[in-house]
């Protein structure tokens, strides 16, 4: 999670006109009417209190006199710091510590005030000596003390009358749930149980790995003991929903939760969702509670990254993201979103994708709507990358535009050409040109010893990011990482849609095995290399465990409550070309270096060109006929790519 920014609006002072505004609402004006007479009361109560408190019960008469004449500035002075401290805003059913905080500067604050103003004010009518009696100072810390606990107990006692004594009555009204996670993520899960009056789901225990917590109570639900007994916990509590509440858990322990659970013959999984919105409040709320995915039990990674330096990097900078709609730019979109930077660029080819992006934003993100430039665009046409960086002189670019799909490629090189090679020299030149701090490319394992003219043209990009790192002024960095699951032209796709006919899912080799991550987990490693790259450098992302795509298939036909081979079959139909077994990203034909990140490291670039060899080379293949894709064209373009790409083989 990314540390929790204060909210800008929780602490502050309030303006008597913008709270009062706040109470033109019916059930708002009832609620300030309730607790300001309320507090009028406490006020009364507590300075009285204080004196009866302080002098052992035995009041004066002069003091009673003298509390009869300072109670209507208390009550004015205290109701007035309550409401600049926006104590009347509470909505009392949901009333946690933030709010107790306020109560206490709005106390702490009114006290001090009445002191110096009682002790240092020659006020006629509050003149303790003429009344014959010594200045009490210790009445205004027990008159303190005192208006707290009671205006903190006004404000908790519905909250308290709902969640303990009201549902110890009416407990058992949702479905009888699991919460696996006892941290704080499973607290705040019960918690917005309870304030939904347990209408959907009642929590009937908790597990946790930590032996530590079992046998413990939160919120008076037991932690009824480790993971591994969800099947005994779930056969004596008859549990009819299981909730899990890790959201950094890994997806070999989360797999390991969902096969226990099925086993045990529980049919609803749900699971809180990955934390990715940055300087948000940390909140947990029912509604956001999503089936486990395919994606969760194959690819979900514990990801830590360093929010403060990517902050650092982001926030208030102009930024641009090539291939804006694709699975891996619009993800950076999003987590970019969550930095609030001065400005961004979406720069796509599609018009249609742009727009369908541009009204999740709007929804995601309204603070952000004139920030954000959709601009439609080619990479390959120079001239157009040109000036879209000279009008919005963004300070970064991430370049994600390019063509990744294998087999497509293969039958299309001259294309691949175009965009991965020259659409890379276009942007690179241009961010040079008009000054731009930063440029990072997004790159692929597929072009570690490449098979496939898409990894080699990828290849030939990065070599492009390498030579222009040597001009000076912009920092060129390339981030190289494995599949991604659910992006355009992975697997998992094909696998759903094969799914959904009844099969059968089609898997090349049982031998094939890809390294697979979550999209918002890779693109947060992105940000993360960005944040470490240096001038020049491939950046290689750690993925995990390289997973087989048969493992992937079964798993995908369980998680639908079928069984592998029985009810739907696969059929394994061979390598397509340009495909290879095993994905090479760490291999000895570079060797890596660590970075302080234990999942980012620095790939040793054996071909190290100058810009004028890569002038040379882009020469070369400019000079290639652009025909339509053929037979001749292809090889052509794979005799001119194997020529510069040392490692490529086809």
């Amino acid at each position: 999670m990314p540390p929790t920014s204060p909210d800008p609006d929780k602490y502050t002072f309030i303006a008597p006109d913008q709270w009062i505004d706040k109470l033109i609402r019916p059930s708002a004006l009832k609620r300030f009417i309730f607790f300001f007479l309320g507090d009028a009361l406490i006020v009364a109560l507590s300075l009285y209190l204080a004196f009866y408190l302080r002098f052992d019960t035995r009041i004066k008469p002069e003091y009673i006199t003298l509390i009869g004449e300072a109670l209507p500035l208390f009550i004015i002075v205290k109701l007035t710091l309550f409401a600049v401290f926006k104590v009347y805003r509470m909505t009392w059913r949901f009333v946690g510590l933030t709010e107790l905080y306020n109560i206490g500067l709005a106390t702490m604050a009114a006290e001090a005030f009445l002191m110096v103003l009682l002790l240092t004010t020659p006020l006629p009518f509050l003149q303790l000596h003429d009344y014959g009696v010594h200045s009490p100072r210790s009445i205004f810390i027990i008159d303190g003390l005192i208006s707290f606990l009671l205006v903190c107990g006004l404000r908790i006692s519905r909250r308290g009358y709902l969640e303990v004594v009201r549902n110890k009555r009416n407990f058992a009204q949702g479905k009888r749930t699991l919460i696996v996670g006892a941290g704080l993520t499973g607290e705040l899960v019960l918690r917005d149980m309870a304030q939904r009056d347990f209408a959907e789901y009642y929590p009937v225990g908790f597990l946790d790995d930590n032996p530590m917590k079992v046998g413990s109570y939160i919120h008076g639900v037991r932690v009824l003991g480790v993971t591994d007994r969800l099947a005994e916990a779930v056969r004596k509590r008859d549990v009819e929903v299981v909730i899990i509440a890790i959201p950094s858990t890994h997806f070999k322990a989360l797999r390991k939760i969902h096969h226990a659970a099925r086993e045990a013959g529980i049919s609803r999984i749900k699971i809180v969702p990955q934390m990715y919105k940055h300087h948000a409040r940390f909140e947990v709320h029912l509604k956001d509670l999503s089936e486990i995915s395919i994606e969760d039990l194959i690819g979900r990674q514990a990801v830590e990254v360093e929010y403060d330096r990517i902050e650092e990097l982001l926030t208030g900078k102009a930024i641009m993201v090539t291939g804006a709609c694709g699975s891996i730019g619009a993800e950076i979109v999003r987590q970019v979103c969550g930095f609030k930077p001065a400005s961004l660029v979406l720069f796509e080819i599609d018009e249609t994708e742009l727009h369908n992006l541009r009204l999740q934003l709007n929804r995601a993100f309204p603070e952000m709507a004139d920030r954000l430039h959709y601009v439609v665009g080619d990479v390959r046409d120079a001239e157009r990358v040109g000036g879209v960086i000279e009008t919005h002189r963004p300070q970064l670019v991430f370049h994600a535009a390019a063509y990744k799909h294998v087999p497509m490629m293969e039958d299309n090189a001259s294309e691949a050409v175009k965009v991965n090679i020259f659409g890379t020299r276009n942007l690179a030149r241009a961010c040079l040109q008009y000054g731009v701090e930063r440029f990072v490319m997004i790159s692929t394992d597929k072009a570690v010893m490449p098979t496939s003219v898409m990894g080699a043209t990828k290849r030939v990009a990065e070599y492009i990011c390498t030579a222009y790192s040597r001009e000076g002024g912009t920092e060129y960095t390339s981030v190289r990482f494995g599949n991604v699951l659910g992006s355009r032209g992975s697997v998992l796709p094909l696998f759903m849609e094969q799914l959904k006919r009844g099969g059968p899912l089609t898997v090349t080799d049982k031998e094939m095995q890809r390294y697979f991550m979550t999209i918002p987990e890779a693109v947060s490693l992105v940000l993360q290399a960005a944040v470490l790259g240096n001038n020049g450098e491939v950046l290689v992302l750690d993925m995990g465990e390289p997973v087989k795509v048969v493992e992937l298939a079964e798993e995908l036909i369980r998680l639908h409550g079928l069984k592998p081979y029985d009810d739907i079959p696969i059929e394994f139909v061979g390598l397509r070309p340009g495909e290879k077994l095993f994905e090479e990203i760490l291999t000895a034909e570079e060797g890596t270096e660590a970075t302080r990140h234990q999942k980012v490291f620095v790939a040793r670039n054996s071909a190290a060109h100058t810009p004028a060899e890569i002038d040379r080379m882009l020469a070369e293949f400019a000079a290639l006929p652009d025909v339509a894709p053929g037979m001749h064209n292809r090889q052509v373009v794979k005799d001119l790519l194997m020529r510069h790409v040392q490692h490529y083989k086809r």
